[in-house]
């Protein structure tokens, strides 16, 4: 058997329906779209979501709170992500990236100050919370806003 001689099993593939040739065809004529109306038209039939002139769905439940488009969103690290490290590391977004601490690095690297550290780094981020960047140099390292 060679390659141009593989064929699908008889009724496994539907011809394609060619529509408007001729009334013995089936789909002749008006091409199976009945006589005229808003669907027989071409372009015609409503938007997704019409429900024949009942309120929609969407409109009809309670809209609640907006979404903030000038949201920055920072990928997050704690401190005690950070003492997988050595100690005197310089710590960036980057670096963090390539070890896969980090998938992604969004609007930049926000240090939080859940867990402790116990090794001297110097860490390089976007945002640092207070209580983090005080655990950092309580430790003996150095924070950097970048």
């Amino acid at each position: 058997m060679k390659l141009h001689e593989l064929h699908s099993a008889e009724g496994a593939r539907k011809t394609r329906n060619r529509v408007g040739r001729g009334t013995s065809s089936g789909n002749g004529k008006t091409s199976g779209r009945g006589h005229k109306g808003q669907k027989a038209r071409s372009g015609g039939g409503v938007r997704p979501g019409f429900e024949g002139g009942q309120m929609p769905l969407f409109q009809r439940l309670p809209k609640r709170g907006f979404t903030n488009i000038n949201r920055k969103d920072y990928a997050i690290v704690n401190l005690d992500t950070l003492n997988r490290f050595e100690d005197g590391a310089e710590i960036t977004p980057e670096f963090l990236k390539a070890q896969g601490v980090v998938k992604d690095l969004k609007a930049g690297l926000k240090i939080l100050g859940q867990g402790s550290v116990d090794k001297k780094f110097t860490v390089k981020a976007n945002k640092f919370s207070a209580s983090a960047k005080e655990a950092i140099e309580a430790a003996g390292g150095k924070t950097e806003v970048i």
